[in-house]
């Protein structure tokens, strides 16, 4: 039986117009993260939907055993209740929500753009996959943390304090597999990437820059880390996250 949730972790709905807005949280995160994003979106008139991904928002223990079909069953459970009821459907993502968002645009045409904050795309090397093995071959279950790459002071990510090693090969799996199709994507896209980011590599941001078939734009921060959804830029990734959403999908008159 699952751990009650995090407080401040519970997932978000709001009934808004027929403009649809899915929010995903990062690895190890939960929608805290996520959730200034999702409110500005709520404020700006869409319906909103930010679940809460398996495993994540409890304990730790609750995602041992967790794997990418989890959370990509998930997000695309969201995503299709939502554009069953909506005219049209912006997804927006933190990290590995940002790499699940890029998955929907490739599974789904009709999406009509993606909004990402530092998207993991590009898997590790071959050594740093093989190291993780080594570990969970030697016993380890759990890592230290990547959580709460926050550059000011104050801001606290409420992410567990462990990595599951078994989820995180799972996820550099799905992250191969993701980078393969980006060609897919051909809906308006929009990337926010922090110049210094500790656990995910800039190069992510880049491959989608380039091979994205959808007009993209991209914001770079200068003064945030991973998180900048919590960290210095998070007023500036709200506003335009919400005009670039409006412009894609204007409320109807």
């Amino acid at each position: 039986m699952a751990a009650s949730i995090i407080p401040g972790a519970e997932p978000y709905s709001a009934t808004g117009d027929t403009r649809g807005a899915l929010v995903l949280h990062g690895f190890t995160g939960n929608p805290q993260s996520m959730r200034g994003l999702a409110l500005a979106l709520a404020d700006a008139g869409f319906t909103v939907e930010m679940p809460l991904l398996p495993g994540h928002g409890t304990q730790i223990e609750d995602m041992l055993d967790t794997t990418w079909d989890d959370w990509s069953a998930a997000a695309e459970n969201a995503y299709a209740e939502l554009a069953a009821r909506s005219d049209g459907v912006v997804v927006v993502g933190l990290s590995m929500g940002g790499m699940l968002s890029v998955w929907l645009a490739e599974h789904h045409p009709a999406i009509a753009a993606i909004a990402v904050v530092n998207p993991l795309i590009a898997p590790p090397d071959a050594d740093t996959l093989g190291f993780i093995q080594a570990m969970i071959d030697g016993g380890d279950e759990v890592a230290p943390g990547i959580g709460s790459d926050i550059a000011m002071d104050g801001a606290v990510e409420a992410a567990y304090p462990g990595l599951p090693l078994r989820a995180t090969l799972s996820l550099f799996g799905a992250a191969a597999e993701v980078e393969k199709e980006l060609e897919s994507v051909i809906c308006h896209v929009l990337v926010f990437t922090s110049l210094q980011d500790h656990v995910v590599d800039n190069v992510s941001s880049q491959k989608l820059v380039e091979r994205a078939k959808g007009p993209v734009e991209q914001v770079v921060l200068e003064r945030s880390f991973h998180v900048a959804t919590l960290d210095w830029d998070k007023d500036e990734i709200e506003a335009r996250t919400v005009a670039f959403a409006t412009a894609v999908l204007p409320p109807r008159s």
